[in-house]
């Protein structure tokens, strides 16, 4: 009995401690819709296409009619570095970086609400067959895109709830 009714204790006293949920109205509420209205430039590049379509995808692009409020500029920088050399004196392992450099700009007023970076990265084994390598390296940068992704919608949600 005990353990049943601790929990819903617990849950009473939560709503007094003046947390909101960041999606409250779902679809309809104040978040939801500014993330909507986010455009998301074209990014050069392979990595760009990744990140780009990510953050498309999170940011519920219902605002494509052309009542865009705000504008999300991101350059990338990518990277992959050889580590650990192996006795013949070839790389045994990589690492490959990906990091984002973007921009929050609401449109009406050309001012910047958000500069910050993202970044994530990951590790490969260079094993002898070349072609298993290149997917490797490959799965590693969709993989790294979305987090890149995750971590930019993040910090623009908390952004704009502030702004609410």
């Amino acid at each position: 009995m005990i353990r049943i009714l601790a929990p819903l204790g617990l849950l009473a006293t939560l709503s007094a401690c003046g947390l909101q949920p960041i999606y409250a109205g779902g679809g309809n509420g104040f978040v939801a819709r500014e993330l909507a209205a986010i455009e998301v430039p074209a990014i050069p590049g392979r990595e760009g296409w990744l990140v780009r379509n990510a953050l498309t995808d999170r940011l519920g692009r219902g605002a494509s009619d052309g009542n865009s409020h705000y504008r999300l500029d991101v350059i990338l920088d990518d990277q992959v570095e050889g580590l650990g050399l192996l006795t013949d004196d070839t790389i045994g392992r990589e690492r490959r970086i990906l990091r984002a450099r973007y921009q929050l700009v609401d449109v009406t007023s050309d001012t910047i609400l958000v500069d910050a970076t993202a970044g994530a990265d990951a590790g490969i084994d260079v094993v002898s067959s070349e072609f298993a390598t290149i997917a490797a390296e490959q799965t590693a940068l969709e993989n790294l895109a979305q987090e890149v992704a995750d971590q930019i919608v993040v910090r623009i949600t908390r952004t704009l709830r502030e702004r609410q």
